[in-house]
């Protein structure tokens, strides 16, 4: 064991661990806290909530390309460093975002908080892996990603209800100043953080020269927009049965992620026992009956309650499989297959703000759901044509063995 690890290994549970967990859950709440308040938004900012959308697409596309090239280009920057700079970064930008009057600042201010979150998740995530010892690294890691899965159980819905009551710039604010007290706390606390060693750009990318792999990440892409069209703009979606209410709405976002947090855990275990195929797919035709449903009886605050908890059910239960799936073709690699899981992850979240724009353009708010439901519809389909690919005839055992890796979170770090 190296000098690292023993020190590591001193205590039984490290509390920089929470710290890292904390940060998770402000970038998730910071990302997702926008769909309960686009009403109020679009008010103050004079424009449409479909165009106060496109704002979250710009988040998660930041995100999405930022991440992977601040590892290829900083891979020797503490990690101490990348994260108190993210959250300085998320502070300075969520304020701006939430002074805003016009829509492009609001939108300098979400790129900006971007920036920081792609500097602080992949940095977090590994600093979990560092401060643990090799034998507890996978609950450290678990841990840290509860942050995300809180994000979306408690921390968007909170924060649309905290809108509610003291306006929509009031959740904004506290996300900034908790992002600020966390950033000098990591610098504090959370230092010594071994750095890893560089990666190529050839290793990056080699994932992806196993066409089950990009299968997997298509069947992310569309599997990720589907269910985030729904919920950016389920203010709009639900306004039948709450009325415009945003107590009401926070208490259906609450459900949705209570839903998805019993869905993610119940997942593993299903996922052991039926094999990544079945469970995967069981779960994405759940999830696209219930938003065909969802038009149909989003009068009725009651029946609209029941279906936000099977969505987030399902829509949860189905990601511990993928992720299941794309270890299991390579072990090995998981690691690098894992990071193009998030890119993709992100991706999908930032396609949803213009399929949901055009849908409500076309048809309306009863359209959203329905326009989620083909999207799923697609994800399953790539996710079962992945099983048909071959890749120098490797085998296929993922549904009789375990895979073996990490399964992360479904906003996933």
């Amino acid at each position: 064991m190296t000098n690292i690890e023993q020190s590591y290994s001193s205590r039984s549970f490290d509390g920089r661990l929470l710290l890292l967990a904390v940060g998770l859950f402000i970038v998730g709440t910071n990302a997702f806290v926008i769909a309960g308040l686009l009403p109020a938004i679009a008010k103050t900012l004079g424009v449409s909530a479909g165009d106060v959308s496109y704002s979250i697409t710009f988040y998660a596309v930041v995100v999405a390309v930022a991440a992977p090239a601040v590892a290829i280009l900083l891979p020797r920057l503490s990690r101490t460093t990348l994260m108190s700079g993210g959250l300085a970064l998320i502070a300075v930008g969520t304020v701006l975002a939430a002074a805003s009057t016009t829509l492009p600042a609001f939108t300098v201010g979400r790129v900006l908080a971007a920036l920081g979150g792609a500097a602080l998740v992949p940095a977090a995530t590994a600093a979990a892996a560092a401060v643990s010892t090799p034998a507890r690294r996978g609950r450290a890691i678990a841990f840290v990603s509860l942050g995300f899965t809180a994000a979306t159980a408690l921390g968007s819905p909170l924060g649309t209800a905290l809108g509610s009551a003291g306006g929509w710039q009031l959740p904004l604010y506290i996300l900034a100043a908790t992002a600020a007290v966390l950033a000098v706390a990591i610098a504090l606390v959370v230092r010594g953080i071994p750095v890893g060693g560089q990666v190529t750009l050839r290793a990056r990318f080699a994932p992806l020269a196993d066409h089950r792999i990009l299968f997997a990440l298509g069947a992310t892409l569309f599997m990720t927009a589907g269910f985030n069209v729904v919920y950016i703009f389920s203010s709009s979606i639900t306004a039948g049965a709450t009325g415009g209410n945003g107590g009401l709405l926070a208490v259906l976002l609450l459900l949705y992620g209570l839903g998805g947090t019993l869905g993610n855990l119940v997942a593993g275990a299903v996922t052991d026992r039926l094999g990544s195929r079945r469970t995967a797919s069981i779960a994405l035709v759940v999830h696209t009956l219930v938003l065909v449903a969802l038009p149909v009886i989003d009068a009725n605050y009651i029946t609209t309650a029941i279906v936000f908890v099977l969505w987030g059910f399902a829509a949860f239960a189905a990601v511990p499989a993928v992720q299941h799936r794309m270890i299991a073709v390579d072990p090995e690699r998981s690691g690098l297959t894992l990071s193009w899981y998030t890119t993709a992850m992100y991706a999908g979240i930032g396609m949803a703000p213009p399929l949901g724009a055009a849908s409500l353009a076309l048809g309306g708010a009863q359209l959203v759901p329905w326009a989620g439901a083909v999207v799923v519809v697609i994800a399953l389909a790539l996710f079962l044509l992945g099983y048909r690919a071959r890749t120098r005839g490797l085998a296929e055992r993922e549904d009789e063995k375990g895979a073996g890796g990490v399964v992360l979170d479904a906003r996933g770090a």
